[in-house]
């Protein structure tokens, strides 16, 4: 088992993660400036905080629990959507079918968010039990899968974002 998950970077990444997902749960209570204002701040944290994570060994035994169900996932979703308005929408140029379209690939941001939330909310719940063999498990899949997917998708919203808070044609 590795001893990445007592390090200091593992440490600092569960702080943020858990703040993300706090963000995009309660993000309907501060309004639309503050909710992009923060996702803004904590968006590149969230990604040099994982970047800098210690490799993990992969062991994959353990029943990891997800607590994040479809139902949230979509809650997440449709919240965020409605609060971004028309700024939900950003063309995608990394998209895989980019290549073979002859259009661009429009693309949600809340659809973005709440692929990291989803992903975060289930690594945050098994971290919480204190189990370090599926905590482990838990901080090697979210390393993969931020690697394979979400970290994209997490740049993509930061990028989208970005645009949406500094262009005065935005809602």
């Amino acid at each position: 088992m590795s001893e990445a998950i007592l390090s200091k970077q593992t440490e600092d990444f569960v702080r943020t993660a858990l703040e993300f997902c706090v963000l995009v749960e309660k993000h309907t209570q501060n309004g639309r400036e503050f909710f992009i204002d923060n996702m803004i701040k904590v968006l590149p944290l969230l990604y040099l905080k994982i970047s800098v994570i210690p490799p993990v060994d992969e062991n994959y035994d353990s029943d990891l629990e997800t607590k994040v169900s479809e139902e949230m996932y979509n809650r997440v979703e449709e919240s965020v959507s409605q609060l971004l308005g028309n700024d939900n929408f950003y063309l995608e140029t990394f998209h895989p079918d980019i290549r073979l379209s002859d259009s661009p690939i429009a693309v949600k941001i809340s659809e973005d968010l709440a692929d990291i939330y989803q992903d975060l909310g289930n690594f945050i719940a098994v971290f919480k039990n204190g189990q370090k063999e599926t905590m482990n498990d838990s901080l090697a899949l979210c390393v993969l899968n931020f690697e394979k997917y979400w970290g994209q998708r997490l740049l993509n919203a930061l990028r989208a974002l970005h645009y949406i808070k500094y262009n005065n044609e935005s809602e």
